[in-house]
């Protein structure tokens, strides 16, 4: 279970995200739950492409076999940019299409 750890912060972290930029962004909101699934599939492509790269949670999780506050760290940044860039990007197209 704890292998998957830095996944579930990732996408739970990308979904509250995702509303975040929701309510900052307004002209590019989806909705609450637009939002929130932008965010989740932002948070868990944006951690898993960071973490590929060697810079998000999950990278420092493996690179010593459990969690700490750094890797937890970088599982929430990692998710909340992800899912907050994802659901920008999904509400520019959304707009860009209805125009």
């Amino acid at each position: 279970m704890e292998e998957y750890l830095p996944l579930i912060i990732q996408l739970v972290t990308g979904a509250v995200g995702g509303n975040v930029a929701g309510k900052l962004l307004k002209n590019f909101s989806l909705g609450t739950v637009g939002n929130t699934i932008a965010g989740l599939l932002g948070g868990g492509i944006g951690g898993q492409v960071l973490g590929m790269l060697g810079m998000g949670g999950a990278a420092a999780a493996g690179a010593d076999g459990g969690m700490d506050m750094s890797s937890i760290l970088g599982s929430v940044a990692s998710g909340g940019v992800g899912g907050g860039i994802i659901m920008t990007i999904v509400g520019v197209i959304k707009n860009a299409m209805s125009k």
